[in-house]
């Protein structure tokens, strides 16, 4: 084994002598995971009687759905949104598969659509905090994961551009879960007009900044699958035609599509409709990746989000190496800004005391003055109704004259009346 590169701060590159037999992990892999089987939980958004359940039907090639029951007049059509869910375990070649279909009956059925996208957010967001509750458990060893794993969006195939509840629902959703547009009921518009609709869908994708499911190549892949991933990629939205029923063809085979006066549309034909490439995507080349990216990216960022939001803080420094010196200076200035703050804390504190005090100071001051000033009022009072009663006492008690004696003979009587009181 000898070495062929390397660096201070990483791994070094080696060159292998012989074999030792690790390249045959892989195969590992592959057989464990034979053995456990997969799960892939799909979501399917759309309104009533657009194709939805034929279309499941049609991709997995079994009845997932079972057939509607025609309604009776009388009854009541569904209020709101509501979330179903459908699982079916099935098996291709010795590989299992726990499929799970979520429907979302409803959606775009009411005279106001304002907010049906809310119930069908808050069930993706219950299921990331589901599986996040699982993780925090003390015992892991179980945990279920039903997450969303791929939404596919059925577009009315109107013909002209994306409609107001089409826009708000993917501007609600597609940063929590891979978002796949397709086009349904493809068969109703001829091949002009389902190119230029598909060029609207993508210019108001685009314009409002939609995040959408799409391949992407890397050096790894061979020329075959950057090849498979550009056609892919070039029928985005994909128009499909759903049936589970099989017709005659003027040769003699049979196939599944749908019979028309003008001729038949073979769901299985890419010349017909882009059914072969959102199957390719979906379930032979992508599944993984859509896996992946819910559990690495959508996932990874909601709860990044989540735990912000209940005031966990990530703790960097458990994660890098550590220079002493520069750790010590930064635990010395760390230490300086929290004495700084209890400084400021303490002055601030500090200063309230005081001006609750010299504010209680004040009104005891205020109380004080009221108080004498009153009293003084009361003083001045009694003083002037005692100058009063003195000035009366000295003019009662003043000398009578000889005129007076004479014209008032009871004057003793009286003098003694007057001082009889003191």
């Amino acid at each position: 084994m000898k070495s062929t590169s390397g660096n201070a701060g990483g791994a070094q590159k080696k060159k292998m002598n012989g074999y030792v037999g690790f390249s045959n992990y892989p195969n590992q892999v592959h057989r464990r995971s034979v053995k456990r089987g997969f799960s892939f939980t799909l979501m399917i958004v759309g309104e009533s009687g657009i194709g939805k359940s034929t279309l499941i039907n049609t991709l997995f090639d079994t009845k997932i759905f079972p057939d509607h029951e025609e309604m009776p007049p009388t009854a009541e059509p569904i209020k709101g949104v509501d979330i179903t869910s459908m699982s079916a375990d099935i098996q291709e070649n010795g590989v299992k598969l726990r499929l799970t279909v979520v429907d979302t009956p409803g959606f775009g059925d009411s005279i106001n659509n304002e907010d049906a996208w809310q119930p069908i957010l808050e069930n993706i967001e219950s299921r990331f905090d589901a599986y996040l509750a699982q993780e925090n458990r003390v015992n892991r060893s179980k945990i279920s994961d039903n997450r969303i794993d791929s939404v596919i969006y059925f577009i009315k195939p109107t013909g002209h551009c994306l409609r107001a509840i089409d826009i708000e629902f993917m501007k609600r959703l597609h940063t929590k879960v891979n978002l796949i547009p397709i086009v349904a009921k493809a068969d109703t518009l001829t091949a002009r007009e389902l190119e230029q609709f598909k060029a609207k869908i993508l210019a108001d994708i685009n314009y409002h900044g939609i995040q959408i499911f799409k391949p992407m190549s890397d050096e790894f892949d061979d020329p075959e699958t950057v090849t498979d991933n550009r056609e892919i990629l070039s029928k985005i939205p994909f128009a499909v035609v759903g049936s589970e029923k099989y017709v005659d063809r003027a040769d003699g085979t049979s196939v599944r599509g749908r019979r028309y006066p003008w001729g038949i549309i073979e769901v299985e034909n890419e010349e017909h409709n882009d059914f072969i490439k959102l199957r390719q995507m979906l379930l032979r080349t992508h599944m993984e990746e859509l896996k992946d990216t819910t559990d690495m990216v959508l996932y990874e960022n909601y709860r990044t989000q989540k735990l912000l939001s209940m005031g966990h803080v990530q703790d960097n420094n458990v994660f890098r190496e550590f220079n002493p010196l520069v750790q010590l200076e930064e635990e010395r200035r760390s230490h300086e800004g929290k004495m700084q703050k209890m400084e400021a804390e303490m002055t601030t504190v500090f200063q309230q005391k005081v001006q609750e005090k010299e504010s209680k100071l004040k009104q005891s001051e205020e109380e004080l003055y009221a108080r004498h000033k009153e009293m003084k009022t009361v003083l001045e009072k009694q003083r002037s109704d005692l100058d009063d009663k003195k000035k009366r006492a000295e003019a009662s008690a003043r000398p009578i004259t000889p005129m007076e004696h004479h014209s008032a003979p009871n004057t003793k009587s009286k003098k003694k009346n007057i001082f009889s009181g003191f």
